[in-house]
């Protein structure tokens, strides 16, 4: 096994939890905030989705399927265009509604990206330093772990939410 098998494995187990989080809710429990501060279960989705659009299309030296392929302009949220959920409050959380097809039409298509693009990766390329402003500088191989491990920790922030959204109904 080679070390970008590894890291496709880990990224399917994230676009499989997300899945499993959202299909079947309904637009207000993927808006329903668990309180005044919380993240709601569409804007994680969203944010994580971003976020692994963002960091791996960067990488890769790709345009992001948010603004290439128009998901951007379907979600038509109140945010500069290259926004990822960095730094937003709760009003821009809570500005963040879309049902379980858009959100999940667009996450389909960056994992769809991701998995091409990890295709392509050799191992020797997982120690191509890929940002400089880090000390130690940041290699792809950190980066794509990064990029899993923020994303399934906001998956699981999701299912969490999910189960509280579930039992008060």
């Amino acid at each position: 096994m080679h070390g970008k098998d590894v890291i496709a494995d880990a990224f399917g187990r994230v676009h499989g939890v997300v899945h499993g989080v959202v299909e079947g809710l309904t637009p207000m429990q993927l808006a329903f905030p668990i309180d005044a501060e919380a993240n709601t279960i569409g804007w994680l989705v969203w944010h994580l989705t971003r976020i692994q659009d963002d960091h791996v299309t960067d990488v890769a030296g790709t345009e992001q399927a948010w603004t290439s392929d128009g998901w951007a302009d379907r979600f038509d949220l109140p945010f500069d265009r290259h926004a990822t959920g960095y730094g937003h409050t709760s009003t821009d959380v809570a500005a963040v509604r879309a049902d379980a097809e858009l959100l999940l039409g667009y996450l389909d298509a960056v994992h769809e990206r991701t998995m091409a693009y990890l295709e392509k990766v050799t191992d020797d390329d997982l120690d191509r330093i890929v940002d400089r402003h880090w000390n130690p500088p940041v290699t792809l191989g950190v980066r794509l772990v990064s990029v899993v491990s923020d994303d399934l920790q906001h998956a699981g922030q999701a299912a969490f939410v999910k189960g509280v959204v579930q039992r008060r109904g």
